[in-house]
């Protein structure tokens, strides 16, 4: 039976019974590149009639997705940010959105560009403290969204207690899951409503594809969004939900060996006299270690440290050899990134500062190269 296979096999056949529906028994998905399918008669459908709302190759890719999220419905979208824009319109004007200060910058650019002019309204607390966040809930507040851990300084919120408050305000859980990913964390099962992804990151797995992911809970909020897909347009093409759909295949193995590696690169890291801090929810010592191993069954491969001086943390980023000085994240190769110049470039100075997102302070995505290899390229880059 379906509901028995486990995470490892879903990846693969999601709930089982593609492979019998592929032309010819193809063992792969086969791309469906058409823009539009023939209709077998008048008022008949094949069940496909145009790829900007539906189309096999990534009714397969949403399917498996909505199999490892645990979701009634998942959505394919053209990027991570298209995913969240398609969310917004859940919302009407005057609504009030609280979210986790520590948001990726470019969530918090649409929020403030877009959503702003549209009506909305957003403010920003540690959503790691229960007790800020009800104070900052008011009569207009509609929805909590939620990023665990934060990108980039890796705060940890609690799902349980985020789904009290939800249920005594009557809100909605918005929850992005791109750190984690379904094979560490399934918010939806720890009281989100709904779950976005950059499917950019760690579900494609190779830097090679931008996609995103609406996974939902419940068939009123998925009308509504799908209703908002077709309408916008922001579906994932029949060749990117290909890769994606790969990507996924591989990504339990991945994601072991990756946080395999960023637990050994965190411990070293601890161990050098120009590291001053660490931040990595599988050490003891990080403050959210306990809630993220009461919710989800792992750590993940994101890391972010903070150095001596400026011109260290300069330095390191202009030596690396074998690790990437890039943007984006959970690849299978690792890259290091500058949140304050890259990701979140866009982010007031004073807000930056605020959150720890400063000139010594870095954030590395550990990929499945071997660990000592990416030791050794840091330690000459340290030199």
């Amino acid at each position: 039976m379906a509901e028995n296979y486990q995470f490892e096999t879903r990846c693969i056949h999601g709930d089982g019974g593609f492979v019998e529906g592929h032309p010819y028994g193809a063992v792969s998905v086969p791309i469906f590149q058409t823009a539009t399918f023939a209709h077998p008669g008048i008022g008949k459908s094949t069940g496909y009639d145009y790829s900007r709302e539906s189309n096999p190759t990534r009714y397969e890719l949403e399917s498996v997705m909505s199999s490892l999220e645990g979701a009634d419905d998942s959505i394919a979208c053209s990027t991570g940010m298209a995913a969240i824009g398609i969310c917004l319109e859940l919302f009407g004007e005057g609504d009030h959105i609280l979210c986790t200060e520590d948001l990726y910058g470019g969530t918090v650019r649409m929020f403030e560009s877009i959503g702003e002019k549209r009506g909305l309204k957003f403010s920003y607390v540690d959503t790691s403290d229960i007790d800020l966040v009800r104070k900052n809930i008011r009569k207009e507040t509609k929805a909590l969204y939620i990023e665990t851990p934060s990108n980039p300084t890796m705060r940890i919120t609690d799902f349980a207690e985020m789904r009290k408050l939800a249920d005594e305000f009557g809100l909605l859980i918005l929850a992005d899951n791109t750190f984690l990913s379904p094979y560490f964390q399934k918010p939806l099962q720890l009281g989100a409503d709904i779950v976005v992804h950059s499917g950019t990151k760690f579900l494609g797995g190779h830097n090679d594809v931008l996609a995103g992911f609406v996974c939902v809970k419940g068939k009123e909020l998925s009308e509504k969004l799908r209703y908002t897909y077709k309408t916008v347009g922001c579906s994932l093409s029949p060749f990117d939900s290909f890769l994606v759909l790969r990507g996924i295949k591989t990504l339990s193995v991945r994601l072991e060996r990756q946080q395999e590696n960023a637990k050994k690169i965190a411990l070293w890291l601890k161990n050098r006299p120009e590291v001053t801090e660490v931040y990595y929810p599988g050490l003891e010592d990080h403050p959210g270690y306990e809630v993220n191993r009461k919710q989800a069954t792992g750590a993940g491969s994101m890391l972010s440290f903070r150095v001596d001086t400026v011109e260290r943390t300069r330095k390191i980023l202009e030596s690396v050899k074998l690790i990437s000085y890039a943007e984006s994240l959970g690849g299978v190769e690792s890259l290091i990134t500058y949140p304050m110049l890259q990701t979140h470039g866009d982010v007031p100075v004073e807000i930056r500062e605020h959150l720890g997102i400063t000139e010594d302070f870095l954030r590395m995505s550990v990929g499945i190269e071997n660990a000592e290899d990416l030791i050794k390229d840091l330690e000459q880059a340290f030199q």
